[in-house]
């Protein structure tokens, strides 16, 4: 991540819970169980990992998903993403059976899936 405040600003306005933040790195908490999610600054990433770090503009490190309730909920986070500075990767759509969702990248190249499973 290379911009600590743009981040922090682009997840709180999806609603993700703020968890502390530092001159390093930003945190929030995901979800019913409160899933920790951290995002460092590049350089300090680099340097805890000792390694090279991915070019999110250009490849995926993992792809988190984050589920929603119905059609309408998905349609509603599309939305949330743009108006928050997010890129709408796939719009919402059927894929597969009983599935519906899209893709979006945050501010850093970050991608997300975003689906709702019928029946589950």
């Amino acid at each position: 991540m290379s911009d600590l405040e743009r981040t922090t600003k682009f997840y709180t306005e999806l609603g993700f819970k703020p968890n502390g933040n530092s001159k390093e790195l930003t945190s929030f908490l995901v979800g019913e169980d409160n899933f920790i999610m951290h995002f460092f600054l590049r350089d300090i990433l680099k340097t805890s990992i000792k390694g090279d770090i991915t070019d999110s503009k250009k490849a995926n490190e993992v792809l988190f998903t984050l589920s929603a309730q119905s059609k309408d909920q998905v349609d509603n986070w599309a939305k949330e993403v743009e108006r928050a500075g997010g890129k709408i990767i796939s719009k919402p759509e059927e894929f597969g059976k009983g599935y519906y969702g899209f893709v979006f990248a945050d501010p850093d190249d970050h991608k997300y899936n975003v689906f709702y499973m019928q029946g589950l």
